[in-house]
């Protein structure tokens, strides 16, 4: 009776209610297998953080043997973050097309073809060939890791598993680093190739890796597959009675009976293509898809809009503004940048779920708001004194590097993917997605074309004090208009949403609902 009313229930308009919830065990044990699969598909992920890490050190070779402006190296580092945006664009549709286990295949092979063209380039028009086809791969890889995740992962870790796409990248930062360090040792026309082209090599694992996955329980109900459906919840839930009511929520969002138990159904046309969806995000969103869409979209143009890839990415010549003159100097401190990022975002998968999303993400945004100011203080004050040693200053401007990419680390990383992942219903989700990743990357973009250029208008101490404003801005974003997804089921999260500001009582309701229904008043005797 409780599954009949919920399916009637209507909320906000239009948006249809429906949840059924799963009371797990305090203390559970990992599902393995869930978390084998989950990495494999958020290995895609090391390509993008390979490329960030690697052109920060390379760009300072690729000017000398090409001898060419900086506005140049901004185009060079920048646009890759605009040309990702065309293969986030086609991710959703791909992955609504094909299933979201050989859109990463494909995202890898795309990536292979880029890495290897950078690798040869002979010239800069060259170099800009092999950019423009990995920023496709690197759009598509950027889309689909979080939603595959997301979608095979049981509730009860399913922050935990979400957040692998983000570790990865700080891994792949990492590799970037190191490889610099490695081949800047080689002769200068060979040194930066070599930098640019081994990046061919982890796309190879992983489209053989990701051969061993299962497709999402989610795209396979879309596809009417309910067998094949069945058997990956199975595997991938934390107890039988959670597979199926799983599949009961995924059968309902895609339009279909509960009733309906054969292996393979025929699904409404409406609801396995993403026709209307464009329509239904953009046109005429009801107040909850409204909500979820302003969620969605602005924790990722925060997350970027704070600098923290000018961080990463031109840390070189941070370290060179404070008085680091030694490129072998420079480059081992860009390896421990890469380490502070690595072992931070550790911390972080495994807090993700215990102590929620909104706290992560509120420390790490005061945290790397506090962190750009200490930077940009020091890096004004080496400025003025000219060509004064000043010691404290530098080791200043190293710390606070080091801790702004570990609170940006432990919050707002990870949970931009995780949070933009949960949140879009699963009709919206491919698409809504891809916009998420399509804002991350211009905006990511936008900050990279324009560093060295804003730097010279307003000094480095100045760029880095603009971003600390757009990092407090962020802060009251996110305290005032996210909601706490943690522990509810994809289905369930879309009634947190829709009443905006209001977003506390709406929780409230719904968690007092979910009390009387656990434990419904004794019958009449």
């Amino acid at each position: 009776m409780m599954a009949d009313k919920n399916r009637q229930d209507e909320l906000n308009g239009g948006s249809v209610e429906h949840t059924q919830t799963v009371d797990l065990p305090k203390k559970y044990k990992r599902n393995k297998y869930a978390i084998a699969i989950s990495i494999l598909a958020s290995m895609s992920s090391i390509l993008l953080g390979y490329d960030g890490g690697v052109m920060s050190g390379a760009n300072i070779y690729i000017k000398r043997d090409l001898g060419i402006s900086d506005v140049q190296i901004e185009i060079l580092v920048g646009t890759m973050n605009i040309y990702s945006l065309f293969g986030a664009a086609a991710a959703g549709r791909t992955s609504d097309w094909i299933g979201r286990r050989y859109t990463t295949v494909f995202a890898a092979v795309i990536f292979f073809v880029g890495a290897i063209l950078m690798g040869f380039a002979t010239d800069y028009a060259f170099l800009m060939v092999g950019r423009f086809v990995a920023g496709i791969g690197m759009g598509y890889a950027l889309m689909i890791a979080p939603v595959y995740a997301a979608e095979v992962a049981p509730a009860s870790c399913r922050g935990f598993l979400s957040s692998f796409p983000e570790v990865f990248i700080n891994f792949g930062v990492l590799l970037g680093y190191i490889s610099n360090y490695a081949f800047s040792k080689f002769p200068l026309k060979l040194g930066w190739r070599l930098m640019l082209g081994i990046g061919a090599v982890p796309s190879v694992f992983l489209a053989v890796g990701v051969l061993a996955m299962p497709e999402s329980p989610r795209w396979l109900v879309l596809q009417g597959r309910l067998a094949d459906a069945k058997k990956v919840l199975d595997r991938t839930s934390d107890s039988p009675e959670e597979a199926r009511l799983r599949l009961s929520d995924i059968k309902h969002a895609a339009g279909l009976p509960e009733s309906c138990n054969d292996d393979v159904v025929s699904v409404p046309k409406r609801n396995r293509g993403g026709q209307g969806v464009w329509k239904e995000l953009l046109l005429r969103p009801t107040p909850a898809v409204r909500h979820i869409l302003i969620a969605g979209l602005g924790i990722h143009l925060f997350q970027q809009a704070s600098g923290i890839d000018a961080v990463v990415m031109y840390s070189p010549r941070i370290y060179a503004n404070a008085g680091i003159k030694s490129d072998s100097d420079k480059l081992l401190a860009t390896i421990a940048v890469g380490i502070s990022k690595t072992l931070f975002i550790l911390v972080a998968t495994f807090l993700v779920d215990r102590v929620g999303r909104r706290v992560l993400l509120l420390t790490s945004c005061g945290g790397l708001t506090a962190s750009l100011l200490a930077l940009a203080a020091g890096l004004t004050v080496i400025e003025r004194k000219g060509d004064r040693k000043m010691t404290w200053a530098v080791a200043l401007c190293v710390a606070t590097s080091l801790s702004s990419v570990a609170f940006f680390s432990i919050g707002m990383g990870p949970i931009a993917w995780v949070y933009s992942s949960e949140v879009f219903p699963l009709r919206l989700r491919a698409q809504g997605c891809s916009m998420g990743v399509a804002v991350n990357r211009l905006t990511s973009g936008v900050v990279l074309m324009t560093f060295l250029s804003l730097s010279k208008a307003v000094t480095i101490g100045g760029a880095f004090f603009l971003y600390t404003g757009i990092a407090a801005v962020g802060w009251v974003f996110f305290y005032t208009l996210l909601p706490e997804t943690q522990g509810r089921s994809l289905e369930e999260v879309e009634a947190l949403f829709g009443t905006f500001f209001r977003w506390r009582s709406t929780s409230k309701e719904l968690t007092r609902k979910k009390m009387e229904a656990d434990n419904p008043p004794p019958p009449d005797v």
